[in-house]
């Protein structure tokens, strides 16, 4: 049985836009009000999957949630047409607008958690949808992205859906952001590393910024999904509050390779002595990254570690997918060269132009999720959404016919961009032949 580790890539919507609505991002916050383009943002996430794709790994794709979620303004009691709720809310309450055009889920690193068939008990592949419950305009995607994921992993037999967790911040789950695994190979039995960043009813004096990820949110997803070996540490506070708010942004493994900065960890000793005691007969290789020669505020500013640790096909060592920003950070560069050079697990660095995504703080990790998947499982899945040359031309012919190469935040109570932005989506879903998927569409 031929098994890959497919990437999913979120499809940047057409409302992609910098109103800084993430607390504790502060790329997001930092570029909050500024000019974005998101035709220039979808092509440069059809340009990083088709890379990827040259490296001979599988690519797939997820389609955006729509934007607005007309479902929230009626739960929230506006009434009328689609365009008369928008008027109305822009005009009572502009900021919950902005939170309600937010294209956040083009970063498929939170969409979900997935633990393989492999590691779960009863051999089925789980996914939980995160209800990324620490900010408002991320917590409104989880129905919609739920119903995308039973869409396209439709066939019981191979794929568990659950619901996603209840309890609001107290049980905040961010998705794949916080999750690695460990393995010999994709198709064998793996572990399952949840990071979190604070325990669901502590009072964390210690936090500048919150910690999105509680520790009880990932026990629940760990046993929801029957994993057969997970280990829980916690990420540390100089980590988020330098703000790496998701812990892909100070780490990244892929088997048996752990690329990590200094600083990431909390009990950085006892997770590493853990991981090791899980796999006696495999040799993890730890690449630590010090602190003195990269600090967290550059890790943070250039996204090192959000980026993609990939076994390109027919290679010897991996490869790091990184954000063009590491390679215009003086630090960063000096360290990589330096990690080349050394002849360790890392052999080669690609860097890609992703900054549409990097200027509302989502690098190269955060546009994907991770999906281990058999050749039968493939054939098994719903849609056109394994990227092909065909899938990227049509892709970006559709994206020329609807995107707009200028959106300002002040432009996102304007009805015509909604209109815009449905007609867009409801083309994509035949494109990808993936049916009635939105809320507009019913």
């Amino acid at each position: 049985m031929t098994v890959h580790e497919v990437n999913f890539d979120g499809l940047i919507g057409p409302t992609h836009n910098y109103a800084g609505l993430s607390y504790g991002n502060l790329a997001a916050t930092g570029n909050k009000g500024n000019i974005s383009n998101p035709l220039e943002g979808v092509l440069q996430g059809i340009d990083k999957m088709m890379h990827v794709r040259s490296l001979g790994l599988v690519q797939g794709l997820f389609p955006p949630v729509d934007r607005p979620s007309l479902r929230v303004l009626r739960e929230l009691g506006f009434k009328g047409s689609d365009e008369e709720m928008l008027v109305s809310a822009w005009t009572t309450s502009p900021e919950l607008v902005l939170n309600l055009m937010s294209a956040s889920s083009m970063w498929t690193a939170n969409a979900a958690t997935v633990t393989p068939f492999s590691d779960s008990e009863d051999g089925r592949t789980h996914f939980t949808a995160a209800n990324l419950a620490a900010m408002y305009h991320r917590s409104t995607e989880h129905p919609t992205t739920a119903r995308m994921l039973k869409t396209i992993f439709s066939d019981e037999s191979r794929f568990v859906h659950h619901t996603p967790l209840p309890g609001g911040t107290h049980m905040g789950d961010e998705g794949a952001a916080n999750h690695n695994r460990f393995c010999a190979d994709y198709g064998e039995e793996g572990l399952s590393l949840y990071i979190y960043g604070r325990r669901a009813f502590e009072n964390t004096r210690d936090l500048t910024f919150p910690g999105r990820q509680t520790l009880e949110a990932s026990e629940a997803v760990a046993r929801q999904h029957g994993a057969k070996q997970a280990l829980f540490y916690r990420q540390s506070a100089a980590a988020i509050n330098a703000g790496a708010f998701h812990n892909d942004v100070v780490a990244v493994c892929n088997k048996n390779v752990f690329f990590f900065h200094e600083e990431a960890f909390e009990d950085k000793a006892g997770l590493l002595t853990a991981v090791q005691k899980s796999f006696p007969d495999l040799e993890i290789e730890f690449v630590e990254v010090p602190t003195a020669q990269v600090s967290l505020n550059d890790a943070v500013k250039s996204y090192l570690f959000n980026s993609q640790l990939i076994c390109e096909a027919g290679a010897e060592k991996m490869t790091l997918i990184a954000p063009s920003e590491s390679a215009e950070t003086s630090s960063v560069k000096a360290y990589l060269e330096e990690l080349l050079d050394q002849g360790g697990p890392i052999g080669k660095v690609d860097f890609m132009d992703v900054r549409q995504s990097m200027r509302n703080g989502g690098g190269p990790a955060c546009l994907r999720q991770r999906v281990v998947l058999s050749d039968e499982d493939l054939a098994s899945m719903t849609g056109r959404v394994i990227m092909d040359d065909q899938l990227a031309h049509d892709l970006r012919a559709w994206a020329r016919r609807h995107y707009r190469d200028q959106l300002d935040p002040k432009d996102l109570g304007d009805p015509l961009l909604m209109r815009e932005s449905f007609t867009a989506l409801d083309e994509l879903t035949s494109l990808l032949e993936l049916g009635t998927l939105y809320d507009f569409q019913r």
